[in-house]
Parts: structure tokens; sequence; C-alpha cells
């Protein structure tokens, strides 16, 4: 940024100048029209014509101040054209140029000073054969064009400022949205990376641990560990690739998990060691959006069960109905003393449940899950189910 102005500024400082010079010309003839007019009917007395001429020409070369104190020269102005006809012009000028660039309120109290003005020069310089009220009249249908037309100018300037900065806090309005949106879509991709492979992860790093544990088992043991493994970091692979399709299409689009696939998640389970009992009390079929919550609840409680209690007993219930909703719990007690731990990957304690905290919310449920007795450990959920 080095400071130039826009690239508007020079069209506005050129339309500026010749705002300038046609109120001048405008003043300025106004004031030769109002002269010849004299010279050609009666003339006032010399000095008096004589100092309406210096009057009415000073006051022509004083608009050019109009845009820095427009209020001080409109009223000097005024003052003076309570005697000075030839000023009238530059007066007419000022007086539009207050109601251009200043609140109404202060060009409205200037317009009632031109009023009284109008009324001392009808009494101090009457024209004769032209009746007072009419010379009155006349002057202050002048002043009130003038004042109305900056008015006009004034209300329109600041209708089109409005509107730009509506403009402005919509275009802000729109970033915001879109940054919140990304920031969701990040959320989003976040919990199904951690939900998804999380559990594959977990599975595969029970399998590896109990090779390096195991090194003497059965050389049938080993390969149907080694084809688990194998199997295991294929589908993790696989997953990976459908939440990664997340940036490329409509999560809508992704193939995506339901309840009917809790069945593989406990059958994983029990291939890597897990004791798992699964009991459904299910009447009707259970919406895609409420399985597939209830899918994460259960597939995050399991990988939990392997990281924090291997080996020991983990209980799945899912029951419910169309209208009372769907219940999920999770069951699983404290871990046997012989249980060998084995190094499961992970990130930072109890952020699968944060995340599965969001996804719930969203879903318009409710989440607990803390210790039940010594060492076990609980995690319900409950569904909204539309009837």
């Amino acid at each position: 940024m080095n400071g130039s102005p826009p690239p508007s500024a020079p069209r506005s400082v050129r339309r500026d100048w010749l705002v300038d010079i046609g109120l001048f010309l405008f003043a300025a003839g106004f004031g030769v029209l109002t002269a010849m007019g004299r010279l050609d009917a009666h003339l006032p007395p010399e000095w008096l014509f004589n100092l309406d001429q210096a009057t009415g020409a000073l006051g022509c070369a004083a608009l050019w101040l109009r845009r820095r104190r427009p209020v001080e020269l409109a009223i000097a102005l005024v003052i003076l054209a309570a005697f000075s006809e030839m000023v009238a012009g530059a007066m007419l000028v000022a007086l539009f140029t207050v109601a251009v660039h200043r609140p109404p309120r202060t060009s409205m109290t200037v317009f009632a000073g031109s009023l009284l003005t109008a009324v001392v020069y009808v009494v101090v310089r009457p024209e004769p054969g032209t009746p007072p009220l009419m010379l009155l009249m006349l002057g202050v249908a002048f002043q009130g064009a003038a004042v109305g037309w900056g008015l006009v100018i004034h209300h329109r300037r600041r209708l089109v400022l409005s509107q730009r900065d509506r403009e402005a806090r919509a275009e802000t309005e729109a970033r915001l949205r879109a940054e919140r949106a990304q920031h969701q879509a990040r959320e989003a991709i976040a919990r199904e990376m951690h939900d998804v492979l999380g559990h594959r992860l977990s599975l595969l790093s029970v399998h590896a641990g109990a090779l390096e544990y195991r090194p003497d088992a059965p050389a049938e043991d080993i390969v149907r560990a080694a084809k688990v493994i194998r199997e295991s970091a294929h589908q993790a692979l696989q997953d990976l690739r459908e939440v990664i399709g997340v940036l490329r299409a409509p999560i809508g689009e992704m193939p995506q998990p339901t309840l009917a696939d809790v069945q593989q998640l406990v059958e994983e389970s029990s291939l890597a060691g897990m004791r798992v009992d699964l009991r459904e009390d299910l009447t009707g079929a259970v919406p895609d959006q409420v399985g597939r919550t209830a899918y994460r609840i259960v597939q995050e409680a399991l990988t939990n069960a392997r990281k924090h209690a291997l080996g020991a007993e983990v209980r799945v219930r899912l029951a419910g109905a169309p209208g009372q909703g769907l219940a999920v719990e999770v069951y699983n007690a404290a871990p046997a003393d012989t249980a060998v731990p084995m190094p499961v990957p992970g990130g930072r304690p109890g952020q699968g449940l944060i995340g599965l905290s969001e996804r719930v919310a969203l879903a318009d449920g409710r989440l607990e899950y803390g210790p039940a007795t010594a060492g076990d450990w609980r995690l319900s959920a409950w569904l909204p189910w539309p009837s």
C-alpha cells in the first residue's frame, strides 16, 4: 500500500472544480444582471450603487472558501444581503452549499436567518412600483429553492453512502459466513477422520501388538493376525479416501455407515480379541441420519474400550421406536489385572468424546459418559427418532 488515492479521485477533484466555477459564474452573472437592470431603470445613490458592486464582487470571490467554511460564509453573506442586492447570487450559492454539506438542522437555521434579512431588505430598500410583499415572496422563493435543492442532494448522498455501507456490511457478513462454513467443514472432516481412522488403526495396532508380545505364537495365529492387519490397513486406506472425498464432493454423495453396520463393528472387535455382547430392541426402520450417528457412538465407544480396557467385556445396547427416540448404551467392565497393555494409537485424550458430543448435539440428542463403578465405564446417548 503506497497511500495513493483511488482512481476515481482525479475525476472527483475535476468535478468539484467544475461545480465551483459554475456556481461562481452563476453568482457573478446574477450580480451583473442586477447591475445592468439598475442602469436601465432608476439608479440608487451613486455611493450605494458603488458599495453594492463592491460587496457583490467580494461575495463572489469569497465563494471559493465555501467548501472550507460553508456556515460562516453563509452567515456573512446573509448579513450583507440585508442591504446589498448584488450579493444575493452569492448568498444563494452559500445557502445551497450549507444545505448540501451540513446537517438539515444547521441548514434550516441559516435559512431562517436569510428569511429575516429578506424582510429587512424589503423595509430598508423598497422598490418603487413593486409591492413589498411581492418582493419579499420573490426573495423567499429563490432562497427556498436554493436550500431545497441542496437538501435533496444532501439526502441523496446520504442514501448512496448508506447503500455503500450496507453493501460493505453484506460483503463482511458473506465473508464471515464463508469462514464459518469452512470452519464447520473442517470440524466435520476432523470428526470423520477421528471416528473412522481411529477405529481402524486401533484394530490394526491390537493385532500388531499381539504379534510383538507373542513372538512364539503358533504359525496359524500369526498368519491370521497378519491377514487381519493387512485387511485393516487396506480398509483404513479406503476409509481415508472416502473421508477426503468431503473436499471434492458434498457429504451426501459419500457412502455413509448406517445402524445395520454396527454388527460389522462388533465382528471386527471380536476378531481383535474383544468380548462384545450386542443386543438390539428396535421397532421399525431407523432413519439413516439417526443410524449414522448411533454407529459413530458405538464406534467411538469400542475404540476407547480397546485403548483403555483391553480384554474387558463390552455390552452394547440399542433400543427405540419411532416417536420415542433411539437409546444407545455401551458399557465396559474394568480391565482385567492380567490384561497385557497394547500400544494403541490416538491423539490427545478426550478429543474423540468432544467430537462425539458435537455430533450428537447436531442431531439434537443427548450424550452422557463417565465411570459407572470402580474401573467400569458407561457411555449412553439418546437420539430423536421421528414418528
